[in-house]
């Protein structure tokens, strides 16, 4: 890993690891290659972020296009999804009990990363039109993952959950694949409008938004990966994942090829017009291209649709989930056995080999200088530069803070630190 603070890979470096990425079976999730694989997709990821938040040179974005990797990495997001929906269950039914759960928690997390390196280089133009056919499957995707956070309420209620993030990144996967439809294969825009109705899906995230929740009378939305309390004066800022939502909404209703194409029938048109009732004076001070919606609403609440334009196309289909499940439907118990044996079943070397690399991989340092935000003192609130030096956790502008803290901190302090060295113990066990 370079030392350099921009930089988590070099150019040449990043280069290496992007030739190199390659479609990981189902069967072999998890394994010793599936695992050099993601760390090296994690500090790809990594580097990304840091690229695009400084605003340097987005050479991962080039080396992905080049290589013509993204198709790769979209194969291996909808591979992770199944795993997590039938290996992953089976594994729970079995009541598997592995000597070590990171291994698991890594599978589960994965697919997280590599739906943040999509997120991150997507936003471009030909990074999105590099995806070629396979935007179908992502589009499949993100479709799937919004209806499932609609229809999980339990979502909502958990702090910090993976799945809960996946689904906030769909967000803005489906906002750029929107964004530039013009440039995407004939078939992106029937299936998004059509197949999938996803203006109608935009519609149920703004009348009950998974992002926003009351607790004891407080407005809490998920800003920046986490819940945060919404001052009163607030309430009504949009936040990104607000902001994501209804430029999608624009993009689909306003798109003249989309106007065209979407069949706007007396059920899609109500549900389309409950619209008018949540733009108001306030948002339209925020986006103001939303104007534009407004009239259009208003416009259409007087009119019947135009007939839609039938063009004689051969609709392309997602290709990569139907495949996989096809390749082995009816072997997920036999798979979730034969995998609890083998590569989520580590000797106590491979343990210790596994707890080098991620520590490199997930190193402090690095991991810091991705976030925007200063740490805090747990005390005055100031910018801090010390950390506690035994659960590495809290952060002291001043040793006089630390100290005063000392009492209400000891007790956290002693469990992190003994769970620490529990995990370093059974990590290094010969």
């Amino acid at each position: 890993m370079s030392s350099e603070g921009t930089h988590v890979l070099l150019p040449i470096e990043a280069e290496a690891y992007i030739e190199d990425i390659t479609k990981i079976d189902l069967k072999d999730v998890g394994n010793k290659k599936w695992g050099q694989q993601h760390e090296r997709i994690e500090k790809i990821n990594m580097q990304a972020v840091m690229s695009a938040t400084q605003q340097t040179d987005e050479f991962i974005k080039e080396f992905l296009i080049t290589y013509e990797k993204l198709p790769v990495l979209i194969g291996d997001l909808i591979t992770t999804e199944i795993w997590k929906e039938k290996i992953f269950t089976e594994l729970v039914k079995m009541n598997f009990e592995p000597k070590i759960t990171f291994p698991i928690y890594i599978v589960l997390y994965h697919e997280a990363t590599v739906c943040n390196l999509l997120e991150t280089v997507m936003y471009h133009r030909d990074a999105c039109e590099a995806t070629e056919d396979v935007i179908l499957d992502l589009l499949d995707y993100c479709y799937r993952k919004l209806t499932h956070i609609i229809a999980s309420y339990e979502l909502i209620n958990q702090k910090k959950s993976i799945e809960f993030e996946v689904c906030v990144k769909s967000v803005s996967l489906l906002r750029y694949i929107t964004d530039h439809m013009d440039g995407l294969p004939l078939s992106v825009t029937s299936r998004l409008l059509n197949t999938l109705d996803i203006p109608v899906l935009l519609v149920e995230l703004i009348e009950n938004p998974p992002w926003t929740k009351r607790q004891h009378g407080q407005l809490y939305k998920y800003i920046e990966n986490k819940w945060q309390l919404v001052a009163r004066d607030d309430m009504f800022k949009i936040t990104k994942i607000e902001g994501q939502v209804w430029i999608c909404v624009y993009h689909v209703l306003m798109d003249q090829n989309c106007q065209q194409k979407y069949d706007l029938n007396s059920y899609r048109k109500n549900v389309i017009l409950k619209l008018r009732g949540y733009i108001n004076e306030m948002l339209l001070d925020q986006l103001p291209i939303l104007g534009e919606l407004q009239r259009y609403l208003e416009h259409l609440s007087m009119m019947e649709p135009p007939p839609v334009k039938q063009d004689l196309v051969l609709e392309q289909l997602p290709e990569i989930r139907d495949s996989i499940i096809n390749e082995y439907n009816g072997k997920w118990k036999k798979m979730a056995v034969q995998q609890s044996k083998t590569q989520f079943n580590p000797s106590n070397c491979d343990i210790q080999q596994q707890a080098k690399r991620w520590a490199d991989t997930y190193n402090m340092d690095v991991l810091e200088n991705l976030i925007s935000d200063p740490p805090k003192c747990a005390v005055c609130g100031e910018p801090a530069t010390k950390r506690c030096s035994r659960c590495q956790n809290e952060w002291y502008c001043r040793r006089e803070c630390q100290v005063n803290h000392w009492t209400k901190h000891k007790k956290a302090c002693n469990l992190m630190f003994d769970s620490l060295k529990t995990d370093l113990k059974t990590a290094v066990k010969t």
